[in-house]
């Protein structure tokens, strides 16, 4: 699915998914866009409060959380309720073949050879668990979630907090000495380091990595 068409399917999603087939058990996650708009950053997309007034409002709603969620995708926001939404949308495109997810060309190569190494490899990301395995397991690669001992996300505790890090090699049964933590986010970095992991920061083309004093003790990948 190309950028030009995301918005336009993500209405259509909004309006045959969310309202139609779900509408008894997945409008709190438009309950819960609106509980956590922002009014105090800059171009926040306000969500109207439905009043019973038929398909004009619903319309009008529909539009408001697609332009207030491209708004927060547009940023990188990491607010709950968006993830959740973007669970929803994920798993109806994945499902439905209209998006296979797609990585850079060393990635899989890279992680097979890691596991023939007897090396173990989990994913921590803010996005879902769920959201995560409908990722890999809907790949130009083909279904890839073999390749994966287990998927760590925010529940876990956020990827800034070097606490996070400590829970999971602790769920993991790992000393985080053990652990070598891959990041193209610094303050992740720098959170991971703080906790006792070995960090590496990926590097990849036309992509600005923001450097904080200490990263120069960190390895770097491209």
């Amino acid at each position: 699915m190309t950028g030009e068409n995301l918005s336009a399917w993500f209405g259509g999603f909004i309006f045959n998914d969310l309202f139609k087939k779900y509408a008894r058990n997945k409008l709190h996650v438009v309950s819960n866009l609106k509980a956590e708009e922002d009014a105090h950053v800059d171009g926040a997309i306000p969500i109207p409060a439905a009043s019973g007034n038929g398909v004009d409002e619903l319309q009008q709603i529909i539009q408001a959380v697609v332009d207030n969620v491209c708004w927060q995708m547009s940023l990188d926001r990491k607010t709950t309720a968006l993830k959740q939404l973007q669970g929803h949308m994920w798993r109806a495109a994945f499902t439905a073949g209209h998006m296979k997810a797609e990585f850079f060309e060393d990635v899989v190569p890279a992680v097979r050879k890691w596991r023939e190494d007897g090396m173990k490899v989990y994913i921590y990301s803010s996005g879902s668990v769920e959201a995560q395995k409908l990722l890999f397991g809907h790949s130009t690669e083909g279904n890839i979630l073999e390749l994966f001992d287990g998927h760590f996300d925010t529940k876990i505790g956020h990827k800034v907090e070097s606490e996070s890090y400590k829970k999971i090699a602790n769920s993991i049964g790992c000393s985080t000495n053990n652990i070598l933590f891959l990041t193209d986010i610094t303050l992740e970095a720098s959170a991971a380091e703080e906790a006792g992991v070995h960090v590496a920061v990926v590097v990849r083309p036309d992509k600005f990595v923001s450097a904080p004093k200490e990263q120069n003790k960190e390895r770097k990948f491209t």
